[in-house]
């Protein structure tokens, strides 16, 4: 890195708001926006730096313009394992050698006759300590992507 440079960006936190404005106008053209003097001077290293050794490699470029589109489409939900989990449905499990039975309702879990939102919730009921519901129920083994 050429050392007026590093001299230039080492100078910013030394500048008052008003230097740092007029360097802004100077080097971008603009209005400085009105946010804090912590933003003016990193967005002001970043770009003295990019006016002296060029800005971001059009394959970056191109790379930042799909994950802002990909960003902006709409998504379809992935459906978790819980939510494939049909209403009705009886789940089992011993701890500390008792038997556990929850029950599937059409908007969370019933456990004990106490209502829950989550699996998780059950599971940090009977355990007392966090538990990702899914693996304490046997639903999804831990370590793997379902």
């Amino acid at each position: 890195m050429k050392i007026g440079v590093i001299k230039q960006v080492a100078a910013l936190p030394d500048m008052s708001t008003s230097q740092l404005k007029a360097l802004w106008q100077k080097y971008n053209e603009t209005e400085p926006p009105p946010h804090n003097r912590a933003f003016l001077v990193s967005r002001l290293a970043y770009r003295i730096q990019e006016l002296a050794m060029g800005g971001l490699s059009a394959q970056t470029e191109k790379r930042m313009e799909r994950l802002a589109t990909e960003k902006d489409a709409p998504k379809e939900k992935r459906q978790v394992a819980g939510e494939r989990l049909l209403p009705g449905t009886r789940l089992m499990r011993s701890w500390k050698g008792v038997d556990h039975w929850c029950m599937v309702l059409d908007e969370g879990f019933e456990y004990q006759g106490r209502r829950f939102g989550s699996l998780s919730a059950v599971a940090n009921f009977i355990t007392g300590t966090r538990w990702n519901g899914l693996i304490f129920w046997g639903i999804k083994r831990q370590g793997t992507l379902q």
